[in-house]
């Protein structure tokens, strides 16, 4: 009675072949397994999407590597307090993810989101690395400000050669909590822009990726630079260094350097967006489209104050989802990329006026500027501009400032106790802007990208 009640069972789910059914279904599961994003990618090229590049081409293969990987793989689940206390051990052993790096416009980012798009996982996350970053460190604060009393048998007792004792308490470390929660949420992370700028992320890189990694998460990444020149020139650098080797350990390391910048190749079809002082009445033309963009919204033209994260910013004229900003307003503040991206949630559409040409004396400018640009692009933000130059020419590092150390650098100076005179000023490589200088290469090509027809296609495309 039990197996005709199971074979009618089989029979509903399976129709009257449940062994042929069977065989199906895993063959199935099979085809489900190569429509990775090799096969997405060669049908880009069929369609004419792409452009094969036997550079992409042997990315491609390397992600679809880790796509096989990845769908049977399982993270393991987090000890339990006896297995804690026992010393327990997991073994952890997660596939190996992939860091591209290469020049700016080579399609990394592309790629990348070509295998998140098509990766058959629920807990995973697309993230700009900046972004990452400035969440962890809100974790962070959050977990030391949750944490409890040290109880004694955490506290190390160190005897003095008087015969007096000193109780110290052992330092509580946030990350392992802190990862634990990040690797919960999301086990297969893809990072844009992998870069290290701030001492204060290089300084947690190592502990914070050693806990992620133990916790079974997978990275895929994209940056310009190799792992070994990652912070390069960086205060402290040499706390840093560990985690190069942390990261090779886990990622497949590849360089996509076609020298070609694909960003650029559609310029003919650009958008009027970008416009020069010195070749129209760039103030006209602005203002007539902040009046088309307006005239599709359903609010007036106003000051508006955001008010997020406990502060308040104003911006002088906007109107519905449009901005209409100055360099001034959005470059000479004390604004970051938090500021930024809650510009994107608010604007879709930002007038950037006035950009004037960058060097070594506005270096402050520059950088955010730079994180500006990458903050738009990576949230599809459309921009407006006017310059003063083209866009290719906004920074200019290189015109007789190598040896100018502005305001800024000579207080960072004194906090370091360095002397001006005592060495060149072209050997403190963190005062000459050469991350800066790398950087904009990025941020040109990007603005390039999002003058063309394409780019605010993709809003639209969005909206509908």
């Amino acid at each position: 009675m039990q197996f005709r009640r199971m074979l009618a069972v089989q029979r509903l789910v399976c129709g009257p072949y449940p062994v042929r059914c069977l065989a199906t279904v895993a063959q199935e599961a099979s085809a489900k397994i190569m429509e990775g994003p090799l096969s997405v990618y060669n049908n880009y090229i069929a369609e004419s999407r792409l452009q094969y590049d036997d550079y992409q081409k042997e990315i491609v293969n390397e992600l679809q590597r880790c796509y096989e990987e990845v769908t049977t793989y399982t993270p393991p689940t987090p000890l339990n307090a006896l297995q804690k206390f026992l010393g327990w051990q997991r073994e952890v052993s997660p596939p190996k993810g992939v860091y591209i790096w290469g020049t700016v416009g080579t399609g990394k980012t592309r790629l990348m989101d070509l295998f998140f798009e098509c990766v058959p996982v629920n807990k995973k996350r697309r993230v700009h690395f900046n972004y990452f970053m400035l969440e962890v460190h809100k974790r962070i604060h959050a977990e030391k400000k949750n944490i409890k009393k040290i109880h004694a048998p955490d506290q190390a007792r160190y005897f003095e050669p008087d015969g007096t004792y000193t109780i110290n308490h052992r330092p509580y470390d946030p990350i392992p909590p802190v990862a634990r929660g990040i690797a919960d949420e999301s086990w297969l992370i893809c990072f844009d822009e992998f870069q290290v700028t701030d001492i204060g992320d290089a300084m947690i890189l190592k502990r914070l990726f050693t806990e992620l990694f133990n916790n079974g998460i997978i990275v895929i990444a994209t940056g310009n630079r190799k792992p070994e020149d990652l912070y390069k020139n960086g205060l402290q650098r040499s706390n840093f260094l560990p985690f190069i080797p942390i990261l090779k350990s886990h990622c497949k390391v590849m360089n996509l350097d076609s020298g070609i910048d694909y960003r650029t190749k559609h310029l003919s079809g650009s958008k009027k967006v970008f416009f020069i002082k010195s070749e129209c009445d760039a103030d006209a033309e602005v203002k007539a489209l902040f009046k088309l963009f307006s005239a599709e919204e359903t609010d007036i033209v106003r000051p508006r104050i955001l008010t997020y994260g406990g502060r308040s910013v104003t911006f002088q004229k906007t109107c519905g989802g449009v901005l209409d900003s100055t360099f001034e307003e959005l470059c000479n503040r004390p604004l970051g990329a938090c500021d930024y991206i809650q510009l994107c949630h608010v604007f879709h559409t930002i007038f950037i006026r006035d950009i004037p040409v960058l060097n070594q004396r506005s270096k402050s400018q520059a950088r955010r500027f730079i994180t500006l640009i990458d903050t738009f692009y990576d949230n599809k933000a459309r921009i407006v501009c006017t310059c003063d130059v083209a866009h290719t020419h906004i920074f200019r590092g290189d015109e007789g400032h190598s040896e100018f150390v502005d305001k800024e650098s000579l207080m960072l100076m004194d906090d370091l106790g360095l002397q001006e005179k005592s060495q060149s000023t072209k050997a403190l490589n963190i005062f000459t802007g050469e991350e800066e200088m790398f950087a904009f290469d990025r941020t040109i090509s990007r603005l390039s990208q999002m003058m063309t027809q394409e780019y605010w296609q993709e809003y639209e495309s969005q909206k509908r």
